[in-house]
Formats: C-alpha cells, structure tokens, sequence
C-alpha cells in the first residue's frame, strides 16, 4: 500500500475538482490522506475563483474583441516627493495571469513575479513625469502627461485605450474606467509595471538621500518621512507645491 506521502504527491498533481472528486482515493479512510484530499480541493476551488476573476475582468477588452486594446495606470499621484509614473500594457491573444489585480492588493513578491511575466511576454510602455512638471502643471496635468509617453513607448500603435479613471487628449479611442485597476486586465497590468517602476526609483532615492525612509515610505508623507523634512530639510525630489513642503520652502535649504 503506497504511505500518505506518496499519495498526497499524487494528488497534488491532479488539475481538476472533478478529477479529484473521481479519484481512487477518495475511498482511502486514512487521516492524512483525507486532509491531503480535503487540502487541494481547497486549492483547486481558489485557483479555479482566480481563473473566473481573470476572465471577468476581461470583459472591458471583450468589448474591443479584434482591436489593439491598451490599459493604462499611473503611481504616485499622492505621494509628496517623487516622480508620477504611468505604465501602458498591450496583453497578447490567449494571455492569462490568474490572480491579476490591482497593484496595491498584491504584496510585494507577487508585483514582482508578475511584473516579470508582463514584461516578458506584453507589449509595454513606462512614461515618467518629473517633479519638475508636477510642480509646473499640476499632478493631474503630469499625470496624463505620463500617461501620453507611456503610450509613445508601446511597440504597436492601440486602436483603444482603457484608462483608470481619466481621459487623454489624443484621437485614439478611449475608455475611462473607475476603479480600472481591479476591473480590466490591461490596466491592472499596467497598474503593476507602473507601481514596481516607481517603487523601484524611491528606493534608489533612498539611498541617494538617506533620512527621509523612501524605501519604506515611497514618498507618501509618513511620521519618519516629515521628520527627515524637520532634520535635513527639503530635497530636490520633493513636490514644492503639494503641503508640508510647500510651508517648508523658506525654512530649510533646498539640496
């Protein structure tokens, strides 16, 4: 008789609930082979709540079923230093990534595991708006501004633009989606490249300007990040239009 481990190895590798619920083991009374039964159904009900989730937030891009369908998303509208950065994926025919959501729902290893795959096997572009252009337009302005390049850096022209919650000036046809980012593939796509892109930058700043806690903080204003503004000042990442910097402008030396 094979030993519980061999058996649950077996079943670890059965891919269906119905292949599981016919499965010559489930007649087996053992304890632990039970539990192993019971253990990859479970994983096997959440995967296949995964699969349907993917499948219904393609429904946007169903809509342009036999267009170029781009989603775009941006990072770091809120945060009071650093740049905005904006992200437009082109997912191919037949692309499935079970578990895609909204960057912020995914800890850090699964943004990164799937920034990878996206950018393997997409078309992307990563548009960047400056400090600079935040402060000169606005961060609603830099924001699309972002948003345009991120579109420029695509390999292939899109024939519809999927948006999480704005709307660009350009002829190409568009949706604007509110709360995109858990509702479309395409800009839950480009909500992952455009937040590991930006997270990726504030913790280079980290190191160029030790104090602030950028790479726990990413700009936002968090208790250690106003009390680096307190101690060192303000730097030239930060967004001299957006509070507290702002007040702090004519008090502290800007490096």
């Amino acid at each position: 008789m094979a030993t519980i481990s061999e058996i649950t190895k077996e079943i670890r590798l059965i891919d269906s609930l119905e292949a599981l619920k016919s499965c010559s083991y489930q007649g087996d009374c053992r304890a632990g082979v039970q539990k192993a039964l019971l253990q990859h159904k479970s994983r096997l009900e959440k995967q296949n709540a995964l699969l349907e989730k993917y499948e219904h937030m393609k429904r946007y891009e169903n809509e342009h079923a036999g267009k170029i369908v781009a989603g775009i998303d941006e990072a770091g509208r809120g945060p009071i230093a650093g740049e905005v950065v904006a992200a437009a994926v082109i997912l191919p025919y037949g692309f499935t990534l079970p578990g895609l959501d909204d960057s912020k729902k995914l800890s850090m290893k699964k943004r990164l595991e799937f920034r990878g795959i996206i950018m393997e096997r997409a078309d992307f572009g990563i548009g960047i708006a400056t400090v600079e252009e935040i402060d000169k337009y606005n961060i609603y302005e830099a924001t699309r501004l972002a948003m345009k390049r991120a579109v420029d850096g695509l390999s292939e022209r899109p024939e519809h633009l999927l948006i999480d919650a704005m709307t660009l000036d350009t002829e190409i046809e568009q949706t604007s989606i509110i709360k995109g980012d858990a509702n479309s593939n395409s800009i839950a796509a480009a909500s992952v490249l455009a937040k590991t892109t930006r997270d990726m930058m504030m913790d280079s700043y980290s190191e160029e300007f030790p104090g602030y806690d950028f790479e726990n903080n990413k700009g936002y204003g968090t208790k250690k990040h106003l009390d680096g503004i307190e101690s060192f000042g303000v730097t030239k990442i930060h967004r001299t239009t957006f509070e507290p910097v702002k007040s702090k402008i004519n008090q502290k030396t800007l490096f």
